[in-house]
């Protein structure tokens, strides 16, 4: 039998929450194309990590999948069409799950940020988000009830004000998309996977963290990949258009 196939976009590092994603729907039998930009990592204080996008693919084909790294800057209204057309053209079948983990994200508040910061949180976080799921509901033919769109967002906005504005805007898109493509038998809905550290957090932002958390602990990408690939599942078809709170109980 043919194995679904999941885009999942933001899958630069092997630490991160997209790769734990798709290592875990690989196991669960999906085919993986994924995205990642290192532009990006090159800006952040983690930087790049050589062979991520080979080491990631690696993984993927020792749980039984196929995988395609696609390099696009998502800030491009154009990446999107381009990136669906390199995943057909690999696979020659349409995406069965479109999985957003991308994003960009730089600290800045209410009086310092920047017009052109602000622009690119947009460009990336939400119009691309859109543009994405624009082009999942234009090119999907799978059967009703198969397709899934699971987006991750945030609730932090005070000091990450153009983060957390844009990131507010991508959840309406993704809960809109649970009714405007009801007629393909899509379900959607966006995820909050908590403080999740990837190697971003202080030292003093982890301790405050796990302080706040009735578990104790920071959330794991694996945390997250598990509700990801539930709600991706067949099992996982009536929870839709919803805003889920995956956080140990911070909030």
């Amino acid at each position: 039998m043919t194995r679904p196939l999941a885009l999942v976009t933001g899958v630069g590092r092997t630490v991160g929450i997209g790769a734990g994603i798709t290592r875990r729907l690989a196991k669960s039998g999906w085919d993986i194309a994924f995205t990642c930009w290192t532009p990006y990592d090159l800006r952040m204080e983690w930087g790049v990590e050589r062979g991520a996008a080979a080491a990631i693919q690696g993984d993927l084909a020792e749980r039984g999948a196929t995988a395609l790294a696609v390099e696009a800057d998502l800030a491009d209204p154009e990446a999107p069409g381009r990136v669906f057309d390199a995943v057909e053209e690999r696979y020659g079948r349409p995406v069965t799950a479109l999985v957003l983990c991308h994003c960009e994200s730089v600290d800045s508040g209410l009086l310092d940020t920047t017009l052109e910061s602000f622009d690119r949180h947009f460009a990336v976080n939400t119009r691309a988000s859109w543009l994405l799921i624009r082009e999942f509901g234009r090119r999907f033919t799978g059967a009703p009830g198969t397709g899934r769109i699971v987006a991750l967002t945030s609730d932090h906005t005070v000091g990450n004000l153009p983060y957390g504005a844009s990131k507010g805007a991508l959840d309406r898109i993704t809960l809109a998309a649970a009714r405007e493509l009801a007629h393909l038998g899509v379900t959607a809905n966006a995820v909050n996977p908590g403080p999740v550290d990837t190697g971003w957090m202080t030292a003093e932002l982890r301790e405050e963290m796990v302080r706040q958390t009735p578990l104790g602990r920071l959330g794991t990408p694996r945390d997250t990949a598990h509700l990801v690939d539930f709600l991706c599942s067949p099992e996982g078809q009536w929870v839709n258009g919803q805003l889920l709170m995956s956080n140990g109980g911070l909030a």
